[in-house]
């Protein structure tokens, strides 16, 4: 899968939707399920990480005493890499 930081949510959602189904219907080779497999943890990770900036952006809308304000938020860490934490055993859809 090509890494691409534009897809939508809800783009992102359909497409995994559609892997999960293929790998459900046992059709596919072990190298294409895996493949499938890698694309699909692709697509939960930036849905993850797309969750939590939203979350984040609600949160600094309603800011302290319900004063409402915006500001921008970085989604890397120090090193460069994306913030967002992804956790195997709990937050694996398939």
């Amino acid at each position: 899968m090509t890494k691409s930081k534009n897809i939508s949510f809800e783009q992102s959602l359909e497409t995994l939707e559609q892997l999960v189904k293929k790998m459900d219907s046992g059709d596919l080779s072990l190298e294409a399920s895996l493949a499938s497999f890698e694309q699909g943890i692709q697509l939960v990770r930036q849905c993850q990480q797309q969750l939590q900036q939203a979350e984040q952006k609600v949160q600094q809308l309603l800011g302290s005493n319900g004063d409402l304000q915006l500001q921008t938020l970085s989604n890397t860490s120090d090193d460069g890499q994306p913030s967002a934490k992804f956790d195997f055993e709990d937050d694996v859809p398939f």
